[in-house]
């Protein structure tokens, strides 16, 4: 449950960013909307390629050791 809320966090945030840059460009060079666009869709991209790669990280190290190979048993026996 938490991965998801950071994931969402972290989209949300890289739009957020990008959004009040390109309004800020906007506002600073007397455009209407046109780097607010830019801002926002690079905000999507860059959220989503962020958000791709932490999930291809989680599945990645989580599927270290799931091959069917068994961890050695420790026996008490003193034979292995």
């Amino acid at each position: 449950m938490t991965i998801v809320m950071q994931l969402g966090l972290t989209m949300a945030g890289c739009i957020a960013f990008c959004f009040w840059a390109g309004y800020e460009l906007d506002k600073w060079l007397g455009t209407r909307g046109v780097f607010i666009t830019i801002g926002t869709l690079l905000g999507v991209a860059g959220g989503a390629n962020v958000c791709y790669r932490a999930i291809m990280d989680l599945t990645r190290d989580s599927g270290k050791g799931d091959a069917g190979e068994k961890p050695p048993e420790d026996k008490q026996d003193g034979t292995g």
